[in-house]
């Protein structure tokens, strides 16, 4: 119907449906505009009000440090009148109150340099002043009450008491200048924000029309998809179940692919050993017998001989025999690996403090020798799941704290528990090597590792804890700084489910 009405007016629909999307696209900028508005009015507002209570308290703080100052110079006058002891408890109690008043005085206007030089002057006068009374007080509680008096009228304190009282004055006036300038500048805030809101209302009415057109113009259209999403909703179960066994069939095929190829591997994995052994002995060999030729025919052993049966041979053959030791160590990290993959999770209620207090007994020798300190904090949730998985998980997490400690520094690694959500949160913090920022992901990928390599291992460790997180429905991560330390985030399902099982 709109189609044909815009034909009828001789335009393209094709331009008519850019311009229906210029218009919705001015809707959409009219409400980001109006959020924008808002956030920064309330923003602006915000902070406003921050400063205007703060010029209230700088207010309030000076009365405050005023009133001390008249209480005092009261009670002292009590006393010197009098010379009742409340009185002079009365002073000193008042005297006491001013320094903490004038403290807070500048700590809420050390941004205010007028302000500054203004409490710097009242110092002085306050000092001047704080000085003859102590004076006069002094004189008064040792009963020399005539001298006390003297000093009491030869003191200019009647002009000394209104050159403070004029300070605090002008103190307290140039923050109500401050005060009506960012009443102001709230004000013209307001107006700004209020312009916005209506500019971006006329874009909204705007947009609104052009989207009611193009709502009318598409209903049909609409029609026809919400059937077509009826029929994907109601195949949606069918296809995640299918999706999800086709996972789970992958899943197993590379577990299986992993274990047959580390299995095939050993095979002449074993045979290079085995024939490296032989090597090695056929080496000894060759040097006795260029041994002896040396000793019967000297002149038919040559250099090369010599160098290549006593140095290249025995280090060709160590060079060899530590590659297969380590190609050793990985093929079996793979085949463990797989194994833990195709292992059936068992739940049962664990005790995470005692599983942590059990870990740190086991490496209570190395952590006497370094002089290190592991902290279990209580108290700690108890979860449902696998025992063995968390175990390892912690005493993976547990051993790296203690082998990546910095040298010259007490170790210091704590492990504590919380829960939130029906998820137990368990970190790992020490004060070690630290890990540097390009290296946080980096350190769980497989037979990957950080920093400098002088400590055993071939980069399994983290790599299995996250296999691990992951069977149990959860996940790890770390916060570090390169020297600082590091603190491993593990997060768990306080019950572990059946599909992780």
């Amino acid at each position: 119907m709109i189609a044909s009405r815009i034909k009828r007016f001789g335009v393209g629909e094709g331009l008519a449906n850019r311009f229906l999307v210029t218009c919705m696209a001015l809707g959409f900028a009219s409400v980001i505009i109006a959020v924008v508005a808002a956030a920064w009015m309330t923003t602006r507002t915000q902070e406003l009000s921050r400063w205007v209570s703060h010029t209230y308290e700088v207010e309030i703080a000076i009365t405050q440090a005023l009133n001390g100052v008249e209480q005092a110079e009261a009670t002292r006058r009590g006393y010197l009148l009098t010379g009742q002891e409340i009185y002079r408890t009365t002073y000193v109690q008042a005297a006491t109150k001013v320094q903490p008043a004038l403290w807070r005085v500048h700590w809420l206007s050390r941004d205010n340099p007028e302000q500054q030089r203004n409490l710097a002057a009242l110092r002085r006068e306050l000092n001047d002043l704080q000085r003859v009374r102590n004076a006069s007080v002094a004189l008064m509680a040792a009963g020399d009450r005539p001298a006390a008096v003297r000093l009491f009228a030869d003191e200019t304190g009647a002009r000394r008491m209104r050159r403070i009282r004029d300070r605090a004055g002008a103190m307290v006036t140039a923050e109500r200048v401050l005060l009506d300038r960012r009443r102001e500048e709230q004000a013209a805030s307001l107006r700004a924000f209020y312009v916005t809101l209506g500019i971006a209302g006329v874009l909204l009415v705007l947009s609104a029309l052009a989207s009611l057109a193009t709502v009318l113009r598409y209903t049909s259209d609409l029609g026809t998809s919400r059937d077509q999403l009826q029929s994907l909703n109601d195949s949606l179960e069918t296809l995640v179940a299918e999706r999800t066994e086709d996972l789970t069939r992958a899943n197993e095929e590379i577990q299986r692919f992993a274990y047959i190829v580390s299995h095939d591997l050993r095979s002449p994995l074993v045979n290079v050993m085995g024939f490296t052994a032989e090597l090695d002995a056929a080496t000894s060999a060759i040097g006795e017998l260029i041994d002896r030729a040396e000793e019967r025919a000297p002149d038919i052993v040559t250099d090369e001989a010599r160098f290549a049966a006593r140095e290249d041979l025995p280090e060709a053959i160590g060079f060899i025999r530590t590659s297969t030791q380590k190609m050793d160590r990985l093929i079996n990290a793979i085949l463990k690996l797989s194994r833990e993959g195709r292992r059936v999770l068992l739940r049962e209620t664990v005790d995470v403090a005692a599983l942590a207090d059990g870990i740190a007994a086991s490496l209570q020798h190395r952590l006497d020798e370094q002089g290190t300190t592991i902290t279990v904090q209580r108290p700690m949730p108890e979860m449902t799941t696998d025992r063995l998985a968390l175990e390892q998980i912690l005493s993976n997490l547990i051993e790296n704290a203690v082998k990546y400690l910095q040298p010259g520094r007490p170790g210091r690694i704590v492990v504590r528990g919380s829960a939130w959500a029906g998820r137990t949160i368990i970190e790992v913090e020490d004060n070690g090597r630290g890990i540097s920022a390009h290296d946080h992901q980096r350190i769980f990928d497989l037979f990957r590792r950080s920093g400098q390599q002088d400590q055993p291992g071939e980069g399994i460790g983290l790599a299995h804890v996250r296999a691990l997180a992951y069977r149990l429905g959860g996940t790890i991560d770390v916060r570090s700084e390169f020297g600082q330390g590091s603190t491993f985030r593990l997060s768990l399902p306080t019950v572990m489910n059946e599909e992780a099982r």
